[in-house]
């Protein structure tokens, strides 16, 4: 018999008993008694850190996980050298492409993971150092994971196969094994994190634990913001009923892989998931809104709260959190991203800027403007055509020209006047806490270097069609802590912060959207907790900025969306919105639109053109069967029965 090699195998490692830095590390060596490791306490930890070495590398926004950023249309991506991202970007990929089980086929690592999760909950109990309080925390952890790691499945290929709560069965016939429905999924994924939710701590000092040395362990909020994060997908119309799947995908066990109907009630559902999380974290003092104040300028006070949130490690708005996990010296959060997405600016200040992945010229209008609070684009003429921005008038946005004697709002008191364009003058505070535009200084003031990007020998990122250069005339800088010097690798490397894999901020836009779309409307706690974001970064309640907003569903699904592109870029989350909305098939495909980059002055610079990219880069695409990622050729072979997602 053909046994499922992934699913099936039984790690009985052995662990390193040395000091680790943090719970994320774990060292494992030859084959062990499985029985002898979970006798012990140390070895039964080090088993459960083992399972957190699992979780996805969704700050890895370069070949693993978090390469949803560049797929999605928030950025663009310009190393067209890297094939395999132009295959995803233009859709040229199949369940055998070669690039797609190298870099992006997840499957096989879930399944290993879950299969680890369910050994550790089988075993656990046989601990003899512990407390049973201890062990019943880390078993409901170990639970949590597992239908974490569903969920990252889900979230990438659909429903899958579900194991139940029970470890693998080595005699079932791998060609009987089909997936299981969407609310098989959900239901499974949620009944797990009911239960851990009832058993978790709410904070791993309660057992005992030391907050330094553990922290980022599961707690009862993580829990709580997993089925947030579950529910809210399983309410959203890819997965509820959508026209796309209708009569398509039955499994072998003869149901529809997909809700046939929508069922509205699913955004019940998914309201309460967040509003329990947000009357947990308020009753028992859990968890804020990252909030710096001080200044006596609130645009400040703004800028510097949401750069907390990405520069404070561990703090008050983080859910569930990660430090590095990896050895690669530029594979993790803020070493890699930066080195990835920096402007190369002249070698003496910026050792290695690659500007591979920049933002695109849609994220860059859809930060609102901080004196109307609206957002200043509504759209694109043509087919996202982004050189014909449709500009709503009333926000105060002006698409042309430039203003003389400007001062750099955010984290560049140093910087002298400059001329702006128009486009860059009176946006958001997080438009210049995460962006640096052609013309802005590069916020260090040891450095104090103005970032130019377009084909002259003045500028500090020149143009060029080889290397690389800046290929839209913005740059991020979202998880760039100001004044840090970047002249050695070594800058890089010693970022030490913490990922946000979930935050309060995310949790508050999930409840909004659901209060807003579930069938007895709740208008005013969607108003509430969506200007709870805003007013976070200094900015009006959305209902002053859009007072017709009132009893307007339309309206307000627009603004909590752009708010979540806003707020939540380049955090591996926008593509999984775009594809769960069913929006992505519209608002993909498009020429790469940049600034004039290949202009010989900076004036010039500020057009949009769609020829200065690169001909080499592919221009992107999506269809139908892009909702989903395909199952790949290697798994096909071993459950020959098992369904295929639509097109492939």
């Amino acid at each position: 018999m053909k046994k499922i090699k992934y699913i099936l195998g039984i790690l009985a490692a052995a662990f390193l008993l040395g000091s680790c830095e943090d719970y994320f590390t774990v060292e494992l060596k030859d084959q062990a008694n499985i029985d002898e490791i979970f006798r012990k306490s140390s070895t039964t930890h080090r088993y459960l850190s083992h399972l957190y070495s699992y979780l996805p590398l969704d700050e890895e926004i370069v070949g693993s996980e978090g390469w949803v950023v560049a797929r999605s249309d928030e950025s663009r991506y310009s190393w067209y050298q890297w094939v395999y991202y132009d295959l995803f970007k233009t859709g040229n990929y199949g369940s055998s492409t070669p690039v797609s089980e190298q870099y992006f086929n997840y499957w096989e690592k879930n399944y290993k993971a879950i299969n680890q999760c369910s050994i550790f909950i089988d075993y656990v109990d046989n601990d003899q150092e512990d407390t049973e309080l201890d062990k019943a925390a880390m078993k409901a952890e170990a639970r949590t994971l597992r239908a974490f790691f569903y969920f990252c499945l889900f979230r990438q290929y659909g429903p899958v196969f579900v194991w139940g709560d029970r470890r693998p069965d080595e005699a079932i016939e791998p060609e009987s094994i089909d997936r299981h429905t969407v609310d098989q999924n959900v239901k499974f994924m949620v009944e797990e994190l009911d239960k851990a939710i009832a058993a978790l701590p709410d904070d791993i000092t309660s057992i005992g634990e030391s907050a330094d040395k553990w922290q980022g362990r599961i707690t009862k909020g993580v829990a709580m913001a997993i089925k947030s994060r579950v529910t809210l997908y399983a309410a959203s119309p890819l997965y509820n009923g959508c026209d796309l799947y209708k009569g398509k995908m039955k499994n072998h066990y003869g149901d529809y892989l997909f809700p046939q109907t929508a069922d509205p009630t699913k955004w019940e559902t998914a309201a309460q998931a967040a509003k329990d999380l947000i009357d947990y974290a308020e009753q028992n003092n859990r968890y804020a809104l990252a909030t710096v104040t001080g200044s006596g300028d609130p645009f400040k006070d703004g800028g510097a709260s949401y750069e907390a949130v990405f520069q404070q490690p561990w703090n008050s708005e983080t859910i569930f959190g990660w430090w590095r996990r990896t050895s690669s010296a530029y594979s993790w959060l803020q070493g890699g991203a930066i080195l990835a997405t920096s402007c190369p600016l002249i070698p003496d200040v910026i050792y290695q800027g690659y500007g591979g992945i920049c933002p695109s010229l849609k994220l860059v209008d859809a930060y609102p403007m901080w004196e109307t609070g609206r957002y200043p684009v509504k759209g694109y003429q043509g087919q996202n055509d982004y050189s014909k921005p449709i500009v709503d008038e009333a926000s105060g946005y002006v698409k042309d020209g430039f203003t003389e004697g400007y001062k750099q709002p955010l984290d560049a008191d140093w910087a002298p006047l400059f001329k702006a364009h128009n486009s860059t003058v009176g946006r958001d505070p997080r438009y210049y806490a995460c962006l640096v535009p052609n013309g802005f200084y590069w916020p260090n003031k040891n450095e104090k270097v103005r970032f130019t990007c377009y084909d002259n020998a003045e500028c500090t990122s020149r143009w060029s069609n080889e290397g690389n250069p800046t290929r839209v005339g913005y740059s991020w800088r979202k998880w760039y802590t100001p004044d840090k010097s970047l002249r050695l690798g070594t800058d890089y490397t010693s970022y030490k912060t913490v990922y946000n894999e979930i935050r309060l901020a995310e949790i508050y836009l999930n409840y909004a959207e659901a209060c807003n779309e579930k069938p007895e409307r709740n208008e005013a706690d969607a108003l509430k907790y969506l200007n709870k974001v805003r007013n976070r970064v200094g900015l009006n309640n959305i209902e002053e900025a859009y007072p017709e907003i009132y009893g307007n569903q339309q309206l307000l699904r627009w603004c909590i969306r752009q708010e979540r592109m806003v707020e939540l870029s380049m955090e591996a989350l926008r593509h999984y919105d775009a594809c769960r909305w069913m929006i992505a098939k519209e608002e993909y495909p498009t020429k790469n639109w940049t600034l004039h980059v290949c202009a010989t002055n900076y004036e010039d610079s500020y057009q949009r053109v769609s020829s200065d990219f690169g001909q080499e880069v592919a221009t992107p695409s999506f269809s139908d069967r892009d909702y989903l990622f395909p199952i790949s050729v290697n798994q096909l072979s071993e459950m020959t029965n098992i369904t295929q997602n639509y097109g492939f």
